[in-house]
């Protein structure tokens, strides 16, 4: 390991207390990181901190050691359901990792409690635990601390426990943006004291990011920490020590060309990246039955109660591949990754460095690999420019062995790998189609026919993208792929079933299609929320307790009447029509317009 020094801890001009000092040699970090000596002096003498510094620098400590310095020092110590620090991260794996580190310091400290709050369990525990133990030091997502805000009918009033907050830090805020956290993280700001300091940590500073600085920080200290050797022109983002490379290769070849390294490498530890979920389900499946004597685990955004289980098994593994979504791309520290294969390039710039940074950190050596398709050699060009990302070229292997027909095979024996390749191949389309690089990555210009050979795909997939194109290059198997069975005996029975149930239907309507009216986008649908929320907030406003269905009631009443003076009705007719309708609401509304007229 090279040494990323900034002098040893002693030297910080403010003193940190013996027990930090004996967790950090516990730690075994002997002095500290450029970031951690530029943060931890400023962050401790009470002043907001936006810090940005390369992944893998060492950010976590650099408000962990202050949070705790911060608390050591109050003068009212704080009571058990007080809490006096708030750590948001975007991800459950990092909340994790943040917590484990914080506990290796709070083991020092058992005047302080800790609590993590995570997606992945039910909430109730969350309440419970926090009741039974308290949470000086809250580690969260954003979702689950919004939450856990507006659970006071479960007898938790957690905003009532933040008025002694001292600390707040958004850990990787410009993903935290990126995903969407900004409501929840605007709901949980309103909750929060106003006279606290506030810490931003992240690997790029963006424009959302300096919004949240000027809303959310006072009078804040920018801490810009580079590479070391680094020109100042330079704004490289990626570790020195990282040797980055790039393959080109067609989409036939790129699982072959996978599979071959990864056997080469089998003894190592890797992080290979697909670009959706379904990618993941498919390619991970794949692995497992072609790659023997290598522990291979899969981890994206969509699993819900494994993902905690997954990450903790996989970072005490000495080697082993972790098939994953961008959910591991960012501030994830899993001990001695050898390579970072991006087996589909990420959907921004800024992902791609995240992604590269779960190697080579701390000073540490690491490789990263990326795969691109002839069409998007341009791609290397623009990180040098866009990232300041230097690259080197990998030539492909050459006398690869032809995996594909086996995965053909997999799929033909069983429907459950068939069905993950063509969810895959749509889910990687749609993907391909949002790329925030498309001067590159141009779906009009892939070539599909090569692509679902890649997927190693028996036939091609029904979807808009593919509407009207032909594809000569592809043959589709002659298996009727609706005969294909699962292999799970109890999954094969279920659809035996369903299939039988379609076909009685089918002969009951004498061969022809049942229609079933299709249901709405969630556009729409939360478009149809939105206007039925506005239109109940109208009426309360407004005083009136009648519903639309009521409201709809009324005007038919409206018209019967206006018939009524007409002469159109007889009064019999009219008040026949009327009788068993007619609410409180409606007589007063009828009488109001009889008045009227």
């Amino acid at each position: 390991m090279e040494a990323v020094t900034e002098g040893r801890w002693e030297a910080l001009p403010v003193a940190l207390s013996p027990g930090v000092l004996r967790a950090l040699r516990g730690l075994g970090f002997a002095s500290m990181t450029p970031v951690q000596s530029a943060t931890i002096p400023l962050f401790m003498s009470n002043k907001d901190v936006a810090a940005e510094a390369v992944t893998g620098s060492g950010k976590t400590l650099a408000f962990v050691i202050p949070i705790l310095e911060i608390l050591l020092r109050r003068e009212q110590k704080l009571k058990k359901m007080q809490v006096g620090a708030i750590i948001i991260t975007p991800t459950r794996e990092l909340a994790i990792q943040i917590d484990e580190v914080l506990s290796h310091f709070t083991k020092h400290f058992p005047m302080f409690s800790q609590i993590l709050l995570i997606g992945g369990r039910n909430p109730m525990e969350d309440v419970e635990k926090f009741k039974e133990h308290g949470g000086n030091i809250i580690v969260a997502t954003p979702g689950r601390l919004e939450d856990l805000f507006r659970r006071k009918a479960d007898g938790l009033d957690l905003a009532s426990c933040v008025k002694s907050l001292d600390v707040l830090v958004l850990d990787e805020a410009d993903r935290l943006l990126d995903m969407g956290f900004e409501s929840s993280l605007n709901a949980i700001l309103d909750f929060l004291p106003k006279q606290r300091r506030t810490g931003l940590f992240s690997a790029t500073q963006t424009q959302e990011v300096e919004n949240l600085v000027r809303a959310g920080l006072r009078n804040p200290v920018r801490i810009s920490v580079k590479e070391k050797g680094v020109a100042a022109s330079n704004t490289q983002k990626t570790p020195t020590r990282l040797e980055n490379y790039y393959m080109i290769c067609k989409a036939d070849e790129k699982f072959n060309q996978l599979v071959h390294f990864l056997r080469q490498h089998k003894q190592e530890k890797h992080l290979v990246f697909f670009s959706t979920c379904a990618c993941v389900e498919y390619y991970g499946k794949a692995l497992e039955s072609l790659i023997k004597q290598a522990k291979i685990m899969c981890i994206h955004g969509k699993m819900k109660h494994k993902r905690n289980k997954i990450f903790t098994e996989f970072r005490k593994l000495p080697g082993g591949i972790l098939v994953c979504t961008d959910v591991m791309a960012r501030g994830i520290d899993i001990p001695e990754v050898h390579w970072v294969l991006q087996y589909d390039p990420p959907s921004s710039a800024s992902a791609f460095v995240h992604r590269c940074g779960r190697t080579a950190r701390i000073g540490n050596a690491g490789s990263a690999l990326v795969f691109l398709l002839p069409m998007e050699e341009s791609y290397v060009d623009f990180l040098s420019i866009n990232q300041k990302c230097p690259m080197q070229e990998m030539k492909p292997q050459k006398n690869v062995l032809d995996l594909l027909p086996k995965l053909k095979s997999m799929a033909l024996a069983d429907r459950a790998v068939f069905e993950k390749g063509m969810k895959a191949f749509v889910s990687y389309i749609q993907a391909y189609a949002k790329h925030e690089c498309n001067l590159i990555f141009r779906i009009k210009d892939l070539d599909f026919a090569s692509l679902a050979k890649g997927f190693a795909l028996l036939k091609m997939p029904k979807m808009p993208e593919l509407r009207g194109k032909c594809f000569p290059d592809f043959t589709p198997v002659t298996v009727d792929t609706d005969s294909i069975p699962f292999k799970d005996k109890n999954r094969e029975k279920q659809r035996q079933k369903q299939l039988e149930q379609q076909r009685k239907e089918r002969q009951e309507s004498g061969g022809k299609k049942k229609f079933i009216k299709n249901k709405p986008w969630s556009k729409q649908k939360a478009k149809k929320e939105k206007k039925k929320k506005a239109t109940a907030k109208r009426k309360r406003e407004e005083g009136s307790d009648v519903d639309d269905e009521e409201m709809e009631e009324l005007l038919n009443d409206t018209r019967l009447l206006k018939r009524l003076r007409k002469g159109k009705i007889s009064e019999e007719e009219f008040e026949k029509r009327l009788t068993g309708t007619q609410s409180k609401v409606k007589a007063e509304t009828v009488a109001d317009l009889e008045s009227e007229c």
